[in-house]
């Protein structure tokens, strides 16, 4: 079995709200699913929303899944997150969301989420968005699969 110094699998985080629409969570799903499919590891923050959504995607695949918790406990991760990181810095978890993915893939999302762009954006990490903000510097996608596929391009081009 190759280690992973061997094989590099991508590290994408899926951001986006701890609340959010029926339609949001099924492409945050499909987001976790298809990054699987990609042999990506599922970065999130680790609560509920897309975050969840996006992590029960990745686990229908098989896949790994890492939550970047804001609180002092693993036991505020959802039930899809393998690898919880307690941080105990609340909102600025967000720093660490971001600096541990490849790319980035928005999913609807809220303040928190406009911060992750922010951040992404700053630091030359690429973030696609689904059904999200739309910034400068950041690109759209229409579907999950278009969304990852995008994703995968961008961090290649920055490999």
């Amino acid at each position: 079995m190759p280690s992973i110094r061997e094989k590099k699998k991508f590290r994408v985080a899926v951001i986006g709200g701890g609340t959010c629409s029926k339609e949001q969570a099924a492409a945050a799903r499909a987001v976790g699913a298809e990054l699987v499919r990609k042999d990506c590891i599922v970065v999130t923050g680790g609560l509920g929303g897309i975050m969840a959504a996006a992590c029960a995607g990745a686990k229908s695949e098989g896949g790994l899944t890492v939550g970047i918790l804001p609180g002092f406990s693993a036991q505020e991760a959802n039930e899809y997150v393998d690898l919880p990181i307690v941080t105990g810095l609340s909102h600025a978890r967000n720093v660490l969301v971001v600096r541990s993915a490849d790319g980035i893939i928005a999913v609807g999302g809220r303040y928190g989420t406009l911060s992750e762009i922010a951040l992404s954006l700053n630091m030359g990490i690429p973030v696609v968005g689904l059904d999200s903000w739309q910034i400068e510097g950041m690109e759209q996608a229409g579907t999950a699969r278009e969304a990852v596929e995008r994703i995968l391009q961008l961090i290649a081009e920055r490999s």
